[in-house]
């Protein structure tokens, strides 16, 4: 006579087997705007790996970053926290040790985790990795097929591939067919002279040669028959490095491009105009490895998104600047029409990263000013003092030049924005620092100052004055 099997186990037998954990391989640039290259329209730069990425995943054209500055950028993804929730909000501030990252989790879950490239977190953050392969020629990448070569092949992995490019300074020689300075899209809020132009055409040849990087990527995982299987997403710490674009909080400086392919799952061709914030990845990541975020994810799942890009997962964005080579303090809410720009610190102008600062671009800037030719979109550099509030309808100002925050009929919106911001400012403790943090640079020329000590670290104990509240 056969025994019965208890029904625990006749259960078990019977239901189909849990699909395996997807791979996941994550590509970020460094300093590249959404529109600097083919996936998202521009006519001229040279990126036929991004845009076949594009073609077989989604893309989303409303993404944003929580800061458009480099390591606390990545500190807010890799956390899935804001950057002053890191403590590392201000440039080359360590990720401190008790910082949860979204490696970890999937560690624990049985995934190898690995990062090649630009690292800029700190010494603590590297523990919470497999391996960690800093640096690899002059655009950060040349480790990043052997990384994949070399990962165990019995376990689902997890790999942050960080480019250098395309980051200042540029040299001649990034790519064989080097862009033309014809070639650039100048926006209104730079001047058009030809050395802006040909600033621009360097910036687009460091773009050219990640993306030939990311094609070697893509050819990898196609070799090693694991592409179905594996969700590769695609985006930027920060915007062009470039006046008004990197540090800012204007689109210029965190809108990302942002692109994600998982063959086994997500249609190709898909178009997301929804709101996401690089501040969603890690939850999702985990969310797709079926693990549930911890509490120290304050980001939302944007999975839905990739079955449905007409869902909606966030009403508002959120985005911050803070120390970068220059103190500021500024705070940003974006709704999918209109954003709501915060200056805490009036008295400071809009100055760009020291690195922009010494480009040609921003010397021509200098030039107009000086012989007064400037006009009022290309004043935003040296305006002070700035205004308490801006406000933006995006949809009918992309470029974010004409502030409506005194336009009787955008006062209800005006009113939602600040009630956002504050209430954003509440639930993640954003405080404004009682001390300032000295800059570090000559706002001028972008020269290192006399009494500069290499990079700036948390003070031990910091005093903050209250949250912001609504007026």
């Amino acid at each position: 006579m056969t025994r019965a099997l208890p029904a625990a186990l006749a259960l078990a037998l019977a239901a189909p087997a849990a699909a395996a954990p997807p791979n996941v391989v994550v590509v970020i640039a460094d300093d590249m705007a959404a529109e600097d290259c083919g996936a998202y329209g521009h006519p001229k730069v040279r990126t036929p790996n991004l845009d076949r990425l594009a073609r077989d995943g989604v893309r989303f054209d409303r993404a944003f970053l929580t800061c458009s500055s480099c390591s606390p950028s990545r500190a807010s993804i890799l956390t899935g926290r804001y950057p002053h929730q890191t403590g590392a909000e201000q440039l080359h501030w360590p990720l401190p040790a008790d910082q949860v990252m979204v490696s970890t989790p999937l560690r624990k879950a049985g995934y190898w985790t690995a990062a090649a490239g630009k690292w800029h977190l700190g010494a603590a953050a590297k523990k919470q990795f497999d391996v960690v392969e800093e640096g690899g020629g002059k655009g950060g990448n040349e480790g990043w097929v052997p990384l994949l070569r070399g990962r165990p092949k019995d376990k689902p992995f997890f790999v942050w591939l960080a480019a250098t490019d395309p980051h200042r300074p540029y040299e001649p020689g990034a790519v064989a067919k080097p862009h033309a300075p014809a070639d650039a899209v100048v926006p209104p809020y730079l001047p058009d002279p030809p050395a802006v132009r040909a600033d621009l055409a360097a910036y687009y040849d460091e773009i050219a040669r990640l993306d030939a990087h990311l094609g070697e990527v893509l050819d990898e995982l196609d070799r090693q028959k694991v592409a179905d299987d594996t969700v590769v997403v695609f985006l930027s710490d920060n915007g062009r490095p470039f006046p008004r674009c990197k540090t800012t909080v204007y689109d210029s400086g965190v809108r990302t491009p942002f692109v994600v392919r998982w063959p086994a799952k997500v249609k190709a061709g898909g178009v997301c105009g929804r709101l996401v914030s690089s501040v969603d990845l890690a939850p999702t990541v985990l969310g797709l490895a079926g693990l549930k975020p911890g509490p120290t994810f304050v980001g939302k799942d944007f999975a839905p998104l990739l079955a449905d890009p007409t869902k909606a997962v966030r009403e508002f964005v959120f985005a911050e600047r803070n120390w970068h080579d220059y103190e500021a303090r500024i705070r940003a809410v974006r709704s999918e029409r209109f954003k709501l720009v915060r200056n805490d610190y009036r008295d400071l102008p809009n100055t760009p990263p020291a690195d922009a600062v010494r480009s040609p671009s921003f010397a021509e800037l200098v030039r107009l000013r000086d012989a007064d030719k400037l006009t009022p979109p290309l004043r935003a550099c040296f305006a002070k003092p700035l205004a308490r509030e801006e406000l933006y309808d995006v949809d009918a100002d992309p470029h974010e030049l004409a502030d409506v925050s005194a336009d009787p009929r955008h006062a209800a919106e005006l009113g939602r924005l600040r009630a956002a911001l504050a209430g954003w400012a509440k639930e993640t403790d954003d405080r404004v620092p009682k001390e300032r943090t000295p800059d570090g640079f000559d706002r001028e020329t972008g020269k290192p100052l006399p009494d500069r000590k290499g990079p700036r670290l948390p003070p031990p104990d910091r005093a903050y004055t209250d949250a912001y509240s609504v007026p």
